[in-house]
């Protein structure tokens, strides 16, 4: 039977998340939220290079889990991976210049919207080639397995990926190894242009296919911040334990196309405005206002987070392009032409 997980009615006086986690969940989520806006904004301006994929709507899922993992814990995402870089630490300038092919980018101007990485702060990549990432994320849990460190790899796909041999020889490999990973799928319902329901043979693509791997399927309210939390501590629990992997399937929904050149006329009439009631950054808003958050302090984060994206703006837009001498670094093994010749 496939389990929903969804925050329950809470006082200020059971609340099992806490004020500090809640509001680091919010500045996050506002955070992730102002930055893709803005990536949008410096579309428009013709400052971003080549084309981005936006995860607006999508906020939740990238939040709720970063709010539950240690530092030295890997995060493996798509394309659309803006929202998960900067969950996990990485400086909104760095990830702004990369998308405007600047010096001060998290991979110095070279990589772009789509191959956002930053090592430092646990992000291993974004990947371009729909699915290829699950094996990589395999490799890397079963680093720490073997190392004996207690980390966990969270390895983030969309819909579509569930129809990719690599997420089956992935699942398999993590179950037989008990590999300390956790697969999640954002299921957005459009695997790029097509409903994902239309060319699956089952209702939910990720969690009907768990039980085939021996592991429990678990669908989760991905614009519910909260409930993403809750279901990710679960899952790191077992994955340090040594119990092995979990597959977990957040219900979700992008607010723009699939990237910065799709319309999304494809959607039905109405579809969008539904979802926009859902929206994960209003929904945890409201929440804290229930529980008995003070306005001035929602407030003081936004005007905050608001500020810090402008001034991460302008220091991207001021820094200048890859010098040419960085052509040849990160390309060969020492970092440069030399082991090659």
């Amino acid at each position: 039977m496939t389990t929903l997980e969804q925050a329950r009615p809470l006082s200020a006086a059971d609340d099992d998340i806490g004020r500090e986690k809640r509001l680091r969940m919010y500045r996050m989520l506002l955070e992730l939220r102002l930055c893709e806006k803005r990536a949008y904004d410096l579309f428009l301006q013709n400052l971003v290079k080549g084309t981005s994929h936006l995860s607006l709507g999508q906020e939740a899922v990238a939040a709720g889990f970063a709010l539950g993992m240690r530092r030295d814990d890997y995060t493996f995402c798509t394309y659309r991976g803006h929202a998960h870089t900067l969950a996990r630490g990485a400086a909104m300038a760095g990830v702004l210049g990369e998308l405007m092919g600047r010096a001060c980018g998290v991979t110095a101007g070279k990589g772009g919207s789509m191959h956002l990485t930053s090592v430092e702060h646990g992000a291993m990549g974004s990947y371009a080639i729909i699915g290829a990432h699950l094996p990589v994320a395999c490799g890397a849990a079963w680093s720490a397995q073997y190392r004996g460190t207690d980390q966990v790899t969270v390895c983030f796909f969309g819909d579509g990926t569930t129809n990719i041999g690599a997420f089956h020889e992935a699942l398999n490999f993590a179950v037989v190894w008990k590999l300390p990973v956790v697969f999640v799928c954002e299921n957005n319902l459009y695997m790029e242009y097509t409903p994902i329901g239309t060319v699956t043979a089952v209702a939910h693509p990720a969690a009907d296919r768990a039980s085939a791997y021996g592991l429990d399927p678990v669908i989760v309210d991905g614009n519910d911040a909260d409930a993403v939390f809750r279901v990710a501590a679960k899952a790191f629990e077992r994955a340090r334990a040594g119990e092995g992997p979990a597959l977990i399937e957040a219900k979700t929904y992008r607010h723009s196309g699939h990237s910065r050149a799709d319309p999304a006329k494809y959607r039905p009439q109405g579809e969008l405005e539904q979802w926009l009631q859902r929206d994960p950054v209003n929904l945890y808003r409201e929440r804290l206002v229930t529980l008995g958050y003070p306005e001035l302090d929602l407030r003081s984060i936004e005007q905050d987070t608001a500020r810090r994206v402008d001034e991460a703006t302008q220091s991207a837009k001021a820094s200048p392009t890859p010098a040419l001498d960085l052509i040849h670094k990160d390309v060969w093994a020492n970092g440069g032409s030399a082991w090659r010749n």
